[in-house]
């Protein structure tokens, strides 16, 4: 609680509490109506509950080692010379 306190941007006018709480969640009543509320309200829920996976498998991915399999490892291609040009009879002729 000391970190929002001492952080002025976070809220300009802080953390609304008592009469101010009620007073927005009346306007938000009245904005979106009581048949939208639980809708709205089981939305955010699911949004967190997907934000909070995809953090979490995020998290898992970062702490994984990468893996070098050995028989890719050991194996290595050379690559390939290319073929001496074939000489052809004029050339022969010449040297």
């Amino acid at each position: 609680m000391h970190f929002i306190a001492s952080f002025p941007g976070f809220l300009a006018f802080g953390i609304p509490s008592g009469p101010d709480l009620i007073i927005l969640l009346v306007i938000v009543l009245v904005l979106f109506g009581a048949k939208r509320l639980p809708e709205l309200a089981r939305g955010l829920g699911q949004s967190v509950n997907e934000f909070k996976k995809a953090k979490d498998e995020f998290d898992k991915e970062v702490a994984k080692t990468p893996e070098t399999p050995a028989s890719t490892a050991a194996t290595t291609i050379a690559p390939t010379q290319p073929s001496a040009p074939a000489t052809t009879k004029d050339e022969q002729k010449q040297s």
